[in-house]
């Protein structure tokens, strides 16, 4: 009678690393050898990784780069070979993964920060718009190339409009040229340019200053940004009179506003993020 036990299968390797550096969670996307592609299996771990950071209270931003000499390089060349065999409804699936990716990193609740430190391309271009803040190395480019395949650059366009003029848009999408970090700089695509090899440090840095604000106000203006295009002046005013109010009975500005008397660093540890959260509002 054979007793030897099955072999245990190796566990795939991951494709995204995790970093706690402090308060902020690093990510980043780790398959060099394809220029950090996105793939089905990362596209997946990338969004699990930032519902758990979502609900993690030790994380108050998270900054995401690549490993390598890319950022990224769009979808994985492999998967868009497989295309063609694929049916409908298995399209829409793979449509849906990635504009649930993009959705969930937009309206993230806390700060997010892309460290461009190589080329981000296509799909890579679009989790770069939708950070809050980019900081991009000078040498590297960033296009939206859907064009040049036949394929057509439907999520991050939309991303891409919130983040540009339309004439900048229409020439990056249907040009589907690459440019650089200067220019990428002056159309308002990325935050700053920084020298080679230095994205990520700069952009632990900035993400230090910003998460250093509290994280209610930070939480509470990404959401209002992210409805404030659909809304007309009058909705608009009416909502940020109505956050405003809410904002006043809040312990965050009560800690705020008692650090800046005592002259003292506000602590925000423990303080909810959300409005309805905090005793009193409903």
């Amino acid at each position: 009678m054979n007793l030897t036990a099955p072999p245990v299968p190796t566990p795939p390797e991951s494709a995204l690393r995790r970093e706690q550096r402090g308060s902020l969670l690093v990510l980043t996307l780790s398959r060099p050898e394809v220029r950090n592609a996105l793939s089905t299996p990362l596209i997946g771990e990338l969004r699990a990784a930032l519902e758990v950071a979502r609900a993690d209270p030790a994380v108050r931003g998270v900054v995401l780069t690549g490993d390598g000499a890319a950022f990224c390089g769009g979808l994985d060349v492999e998967e868009l070979r497989a295309m063609a065999e694929r049916r409908p409804e298995e399209h829409r699936a793979d449509a849906d993964a990635f504009r649930t990716l993009l959705e969930t990193l937009y309206l993230f609740p806390k700060p997010t920060f892309a460290a461009v430190n190589g080329h981000a391309v296509a799909a890579g271009a679009g989790l770069v718009c939708a950070c809050d803040f980019a900081v991009m190395e000078g040498r590297a480019k960033i296009g939206f190339t859907e064009a040049k395949i036949g394929f057509v650059a439907a999520l991050v366009a939309v991303f891409l409009t919130r983040q540009i003029a339309e004439k900048h848009a229409r020439d990056l999408l249907l040009s589907a040229r690459l440019i650089g970090g200067e220019e990428a700089a002056r159309i308002g695509l990325v935050t700053e340019v920084c020298p080679e090899g230095q994205a990520l440090s700069r952009a632990l840095a900035l993400a230090q200053s910003v998460i250093a604000n509290a994280p209610l106000s930070l939480a509470v203006t990404k959401a209002m940004l992210a409805r404030a295009p659909h809304l007309s002046v009058e909705d608009g005013l009416r909502e940020a009179a109505a956050l405003n109010a809410r904002a006043r009975a809040s312990a965050s500005l009560r800690e705020g506003v008692s650090a800046f008397l005592e002259k003292r660093s506000p602590d925000w540890d423990g303080l909810p993020t959300d409005l309805a959260e905090h005793e009193g509002v409903k």
